[in-house]
Parts: structure tokens; C-alpha cells; sequence
């Protein structure tokens, strides 16, 4: 992929980035209902659904409704810049690396041959949508994802962030072993110049066995108003001295102990700012960064299993208008498990049992066996199904759920090239049963790295959206809660009271659709009637 902008920021030792540049739109909507301007897209939208409700005779009675909104897009693409909690790390490093190789187009020689730099993996990136047919030839016209609405590129990020570890980025990809000797040697230089910034260490919540790497830390070991007036000082040091527009902070540092949930301490948002400054022990550092986020206005995503949205958190975040968005990068053993659940559910065969077994040997293992940080995992990996089972009545009396277990092992050997091992059994036609088992070979932090893209590049697309409904006066944007982002996350954070949705294909269209809607397309059925009906 060649490089995507030329001129670069002066980023000193915590920052890499390239100026943003406008693009033109790849095509544009012919409909009474769609405005261009210089600066925005405007649409209006008919969001169609079918409202159910039991009539007398306990029968449903479904009833279409439709309910008209306008939606506004920014079409300025602002200078954009992320910092990553962990930016030391396996995915730090990684990512960091990725992106510098596929600005400046770089192409290395591997035992099996010449490789050019290339986005796989991201949604948003090397995938394509329908746009529609074309009205000629009928035949499927599908764009690239990313010229579905005016999206920032990656190539024009600028980086940076905190970690626990003071080793500049060349060292912290050299501890990592994820990328190709000959890529490391092209980007070192560079790598070189970006050093985390320190960050907060708060023992408890992370394994003991990680206190080694713990060198570059701010003063002190609990929570307290100064380490967030700290963070936030951070991001507007970073905004400033890059020229940025708008700051994304994703948390890809280690899995923490969940924190338990306790009345007066985190259930509320004055409840947490007040346990913040008394320093109460069950206040995690991934809390402490997102409300430095949230006070701050900028946008806090947590690629990590544990509670760092405590009740109080999100309270907060609804309180200020500001995007949160969570937990846990879905990258392998569960983005699997998420489509083929779904796939045999809807199949009509009745799944009762899923064991699913990992090993690994990269930090991310190592800190994961320590038993209550593997708890947060199991949990974020062992609630994947529950939206599908719950779905299918036929299949599963209210209650019934399939057995499923999760067991996580630290193999040093294997490094960054996680093993996951599922077992999959279902009763079928006439009491027979069906056993599928699945081996998935993964290199963990490449799989993890373009799904921080994605979470990156759609949170900040969703800061130039609002919408309003016909009958209002004033637009508004989306609900701080950015349950949008589900697709790429195992455990995905919705706003409180409404639905968690894990089936893959659901959280794929959801995204797709709100896009659509947001340039005034209608959702893509895929009932292709014009080819069925002569």
C-alpha cells in the first residue's frame, strides 16, 4: 500500500504522524432526501421496524412503524491522534509498527518471499460493502468499507500513550518477537524516537509477575485525583504539541482483576470522583484513565476484559457527552465462536456444550496466569453466546443454556502464536450428535492490531455524527455508550438497559446499516427480488 501523506508533524519523543488530508467521496447519493455541502452530509432517514405487542388472545400482533431522522456528518476530517494505554506492549508495538510500515509503503524479504505492508485484519480497511447493483448489468457494485462515509486512514494517525515499561518502541518490538527481523530493521529508526510517557501502577489489580517490567511509572499506587489531572495534562500536552484535532485513548495494556462493585464507592459518578480522591482500593488505573478521558472529552476505549466501566463510570460519561466503548479486543478463539455459534443456532441444531481451551506465551498469557486476572477473561469470553441461545425457543426452554467452559495456559515456548482448541457438541435430527473441533493457529498481537484500528478509526467517525428526530429541533450525537464498536469486541458495552448483541453478522450489519443511514442509504436486504421475480 502506498504511502498516504507526505508531510510530517514535528512529534518529539511521544508522537509519529502525518498531516490528514481531505479525500474525495468514492460516490454520492442521488435522492431528494440527501444534501452536499462543503462541509457536511445531511440525510433523512426512514428507520423502519416492526413493533410486536399480544393481542387478548395471546396471539402477537405485528404492526411495521416507521420513524423519520435527520442525520448531519462532518465531512472535515480532522488531524487525529491515538494513545494507547500499554503502547510498550506486544499490541502497542505491533500496531505502532504496522502503521509506520504501510505509510511509507515499505516491502521485506521473509523465508517465504517478498511481503508489502497491507491492513488485513481491519474491518474497516480490507473489507468491502454492497453499495447497491448497477443499473445496467444488475450485477453487485461493492466499495471498500472505508469510502462507505468520510473516515479518517490510519496512515495519518499520530501515536502515542503511556506504559508501565520505559523502553522506547524499538526495544518493546524487539521484546515482543511478533514482527519479521527484516520489517523491525526498516521501521527501528523511527520506532526508536517514541517513548511511553509513564503511567499508573496500582499493583493489586495485575499480576505480581508483572512488576518487573514496572519502570516508568507516576508517583504513587492508588487511585487519587492527581493521577487523573495527570492523564489529562498528558492529553493536552500530546493535542498541543501534534497540532491534533481530536485524541482517541484505547486502553491495550494487561488484563486487570475485575473490581468489585460496591454501594457508595463506584455506583455512582460523585460516588467515584469522591472514592478517587479518598483513594479507595477498588478504583482500578483503567478506570482512573477513562475518567481522566471522560472529564477531559476525549474518547476512552477498553480492549481489555475487566469492569473498567464500573455503574459510576458510565454514569459519567452520560452525565459529560463523552464516548466510551468496551471490553475486550475480539480476535480469534471468540470471533470464531461468535459466527459459528450463530451459524448452527440459526441452522436449527441444538448446540449443548463448548469447551474452548488456549495457550500462550507472550505477556499477555504470562499475566493471565494469575487466577483473578484470568477471571476476567473467562467471563468476557464465556458470555459470546448467550444472545443466540436466548433467541431460539424452539431449541432451549427458557433457562437452558449450552455447558461451556474456558481454561487459559501460559506455554512460554509458543511466544505470541496462540493455540486455541474448541469442542463443539450438538444433538441433531432424531437424537443423533454432531462434534465439531476447531484448531486455530494465531499470532495473537496481529490479529489484536488492526482491530485497534478499527475501534480507533469508528469511534472517531462517530464523533462527527449527529442526529435528531423529525420532530426535534436540535441535533444530538450518539449515546455516550458506543455500543456501535460490538463487532470487535468480545464483551460489548451497551447502554444501560438495553440488549448486548454478540452474533457476528448482526453486529457487522448493524455497523454497515447505521453508515448507510448516515449518507441516507437505505440497509442492504439481500433479497435480491429483481433477480426472483420475472
Amino acid at each position: 500500500m502506498a504511502p498516504h501523506a507526505e508531510e510530517r508533524y514535528p512529534n518529539g519523543a511521544n508522537g509519529a504522524g502525518v498531516v490528514s488530508q481531505a479525500r474525495d467521496d468514492l460516490f454520492v447519493v442521488n435522492s431528494p432526501n440527501v444534501v452536499y455541502t462543503d462541509e457536511e452530509i445531511r440525510s433523512k432517514y426512514t428507520y423502519r421496524t416492526t413493533s410486536i405487542s399480544t393481542g387478548e388472545n395471546g396471539k402477537f400482533v405485528a404492526t411495521p412503524k416507521e420513524t423519520v431522522y435527520d442525520f448531519k456528518v462532518d465531512r472535515k476530517l480532522p488531524k487525529t491522534g491515538v494513545m494507547l494505554v500499554g503502547l510498550g506492549g506486544n499490541n502497542g508495538s505491533t500496531v505502532t509498527a504496522g502503521i509506520l510500515a504501510n505509510r511509507r509503503g515499505l516491502v521485506w524479504d521473509t523465508r517465504e518471499g517478498t511481503q508489502a505492508a497491507n491492513y488485513y485484519g481491519s474491518v474497516i480497511m480490507a473489507s468491502t460493502v454492497k453499495l447497491g447493483t448497477d443499473a445496467k448489468t444488475d450485477k453487485e457494485i461493492n466499495i471498500p468499507f472505508h469510502n462507505l462515509v468520510p473516515m479518517v486512514h490510519p496512515n495519518d494517525l499520530v501515536i502515542g500513550g503511556w506504559d508501565l515499561s520505559g523502553l522506547d518502541l524499538a526495544a518493546a518490538m524487539d521484546r515482543a518477537q511478533v514482527l519479521e527481523p527484516s520489517l523491525k530493521s526498516l521501521v527501528r529508526k523511527e520506532m526508536a524516537t517514541i517513548k511511553p510517557l509513564p503511567s499508573i501502577y496500582y499493583p493489586d489489580f495485575i499480576a505480581a509477575n508483572q512488576e518487573g517490567r514496572a519502570d516508568n511509572l507516576i508517583p504513587g499506587s492508588k487511585a487519587c485525583m492527581d493521577h487523573v489531572d495527570h492523564i489529562r495534562k498528558d492529553i493536552r500536552d500530546f493535542k498541543a504539541a501534534n497540532d491534533l484535532d481530536k485524541v482517541i485513548v484505547l486502553w491495550t495494556a494487561n488484563t486487570e482483576r475485575y473490581a468489585d462493585i460496591i454501594e457508595g464507592v463506584n455506583d455512582t459518578d460523585e460516588n467515584l470522583l469522591k472514592s478517587i480522591e479518598a483513594g479507595h482500593e477498588e478504583i482500578s488505573p483503567s478506570t482512573v484513565f477513562a475518567v481522566a478521558c471522560i472529564l477531559e472529552g476525549t474518547p476512552f476505549i477498553n480492549g481489555s476484559p475487566q469492569n473498567t466501566f464500573v455503574p459510576g463510570a458510565v454514569k459519567l460519561a452520560e452525565k459529560h457527552g463523552a464516548f466510551i466503548g468496551g471490553d475486550d479486543f475480539k480476535s480469534g478463539q471468540t470471533k470464531m465462536k461468535s459466527a459459528l455459534v450463530d451459524f448452527l443456532i440459526n441452522a436449527g441444531i441444538k448446540l449443548t456444550s463448548i469447551a474452548s481451551y488456549n495457550h500462550l506465551g507472550n505477556n499477555d498469557g504470562l499475566n493471565l496466569n494469575s487466577y483473578k486476572q484470568f477471571r476476567s477473561k473467562e467471563i468476557s469470553k464465556s458470555n459470546v453466546v448467550d444472545d443466540m441461545v436466548a433467541a431460539n425457543t424452539v431449541l432451549y426452554k427458557e433457562g437452558e443454556h449450552p455447558d461451556h467452559t474456558v481454561v487459559i495456559k501460559y506455554m512460554p515456548a509458543v511466544g505470541d502464536n496462540k493455540r486455541a482448541l474448541d469442542e463443539y457438541y450438538a444433538e441433531i435430527f432424531m437424537g443423533g450428535h454432531q462434534t465439531i473441533s476447531i484448531f486455530n493457529v494465531c499470532e495473537d498481537s496481529l490479529l489484536a492490531s488492526p482491530l485497534i484500528i478499527d475501534l480507533v478509526l469508528v469511534t472517531e467517525m462517530m464523533t462527527r455524527v449527529q442526529w435528531k428526530a423529525q420532530s426535534e429541533a436540535d441535533y444530538a450525537g450518539f449515546h455516550s455508550v458506543l455500543s456501535v464498536l460490538s463487532y470487535m469486541l468480545k464483551a460489548p458495552l451497551t447502554p444501560p438497559g438495553t440488549p448486548v448483541v454478540n452474533a457476528l453478522a448482526k453486529q457487522r450489519a448493524a455497523l454497515t446499516n447505521i453508515f448507510r443511514a448516515c449518507v441516507g442509504l437505505e440497509p442492504e436486504s439481500d433479497m435480491t427480488l429483481e433477480h426472483k421475480l420475472f
